[in-house]
């Protein structure tokens, strides 16, 4: 199985278009220690020929242009792609902007929630994708179900379960007025188990995560790779730096460090290999010579990169 990181940034990516934070600015001036992270998105595939996107972020044109596996086969028709299906963790702007870029009569596959099916239902600027040619294909959290392109089966079989999150930014407003608390129902945010049907060899990958529940901490118990939500190193390090008036909490998001922080609550579930993704440009881990970094690493994670590859 091939995987691929095409982007390892949280929402606006690094540098963000207006942050003048410090690793904003850095990556900007092309500081060397501070590299430019485009939206958080993986590739995925069995054969090396069909892949399977893991989200797809508002920077996808040019993660696939980056990408020379994603990009059409020359030698193929004067239209072809080789991403043959897109599977959504959530619904929010930084995992579906991106579907909008796949627009040009293209047929491939999307999978969801029925949560996050329903906000591409009720948002008619997503009607550009050809429902004849563009599947939309329902989720049933718990379920394994074959990965199936326009062609057929691809190899690699998904299953999605529900992890503690919250609803889109741009539905808050709506919740509210229903006296909701952001992100409560089942399918606002999911988890993914993706295994090659060959080998058996699978990994999770989890985004968006607000806290690690019994159930979770069970499911990851053991497990051979994790992309996990990289977010935020400190609860309030956004109020800190000026950027933004919203902790960790509230926007949904764990933070690495501290008690109930994901390294010493992943510490204890033995898994072989985890990896930070859906970084957030105020996250300190993003300086390779920071002492947060350091701290990670010591850790046992990595922090992913744009262009990452990593095979199981």
């Amino acid at each position: 199985m091939l995987i691929k990181v095409i982007g390892a940034g949280a929402g606006g990516g690094l540098p963000q278009w207006n942050c003048n934070g410090r690793n904003s600015a850095d990556a900007r001036k092309g500081v060397p220690t501070v590299s430019p992270r485009s939206q958080a998105s993986v590739a995925v595939s069995a054969d090396g020929r069909q892949w399977v996107l893991l989200n797809a972020a508002p920077d996808l044109r040019q993660q696939i242009n980056a990408t020379p596996e994603l990009q059409p086969n020359p030698d193929g028709p004067p239209r072809n792609s080789p991403i043959k299906a897109v599977v959504l963790t959530n619904g929010d702007v930084d995992a579906v902007a991106g579907l909008l870029c796949l627009r040009e009569g293209q047929p491939f596959t999307v999978y969801g929630s029925d949560r996050v099916l329903d906000v591409l239902a009720g948002n008619s600027i997503f009607d550009v994708l050809n429902p004849d040619l563009v599947k939309r294909v329902p989720m049933a959290l718990g379920k394994a179900f074959p990965v199936v392109g326009p062609e057929g089966p691809v190899g690699l079989t998904v299953e999605a379960f529900t992890v503690p999150g919250k609803i889109p930014l741009y539905l808050e407003d709506e919740e509210k007025g229903t006296g909701g608390s952001f992100g409560t129902e089942e399918g606002d945010t999911v988890g993914l188990k993706v295994t090659e049907d060959s080998s058996g060899e699978h990994f999770f990958f989890i985004p968006g995560c607000s806290r690690v529940d019994d159930v979770l901490r069970a499911r990851l118990s053991g497990a051979p790779l994790l992309f996990f939500d990289g977010t935020l190193y400190t609860n309030e390090e956004m109020i800190e730096q000026g950027l933004m008036s919203k902790t960790g909490d509230r926007i949904g998001h764990m933070n690495m460090s501290g008690p109930e922080g994901t390294l010493a609550q992943l510490a204890p579930l033995n898994i072989a290999r985890k990896i930070f993704i859906h970084i957030n440009n105020s996250n300190p881990v993003l300086r390779d010579d920071s002492p947060e970094r350091a701290a990670v690493e010591a850790a046992g994670w990595e922090v992913s990169y744009d262009g990452m590859v990593v095979t199981s």
